[in-house]
């Protein structure tokens, strides 16, 4: 039913002003529309849909993940240099290497968004 369609992560936010900024100039995603309170912004072949809600922050879990391969560690430095602060968790069968969680070939690292909404890299 709906394995050849498109799917796009939706994220709630209180701002949309303050999740553009955030979204386009610390994240540095490109607008691909929207107009009102909701922003669409185009990352690799996906789509990240912003919108403005009264929920938002209130999921605990992943919103949204990129894949960015053997640029981990590179972009927790850049993102870093723009106030990001990632966030440590305990997880079972993982360690901790600074801000990158590992788990046999998995290494992750996350952060949050204004809302709290929390984003991940991995290596994918």
């Amino acid at each position: 039913m709906l394995k050849d369609a498109e799917a796009i992560a939706t994220i709630a936010v209180r701002k949309i002003d303050v999740a553009r900024r955030f979204y386009e100039e610390t994240l540095g995603l490109e607008p691909a529309g929207g107009e009102g309170d909701m922003r669409a912004y185009r990352s690799g072949s996906s789509t990240l849909m912003v919108y403005e809600s009264q929920f938002a922050g209130t999921n605990r879990a992943t919103a949204a993940t990129w894949l960015v391969g053997s640029e981990l560690e590179s972009l927790i430095q850049s993102l870093k240099a723009k106030g990001v602060k990632f966030e440590h968790y305990d997880l079972p069968d993982t360690r901790r290497e600074g801000d990158i969680h590992v788990s046999g070939k998995v290494r992750v690292a996350w952060f949050k968004d204004p809302d709290g909404n929390i984003l991940s890299i991995a290596n994918g």
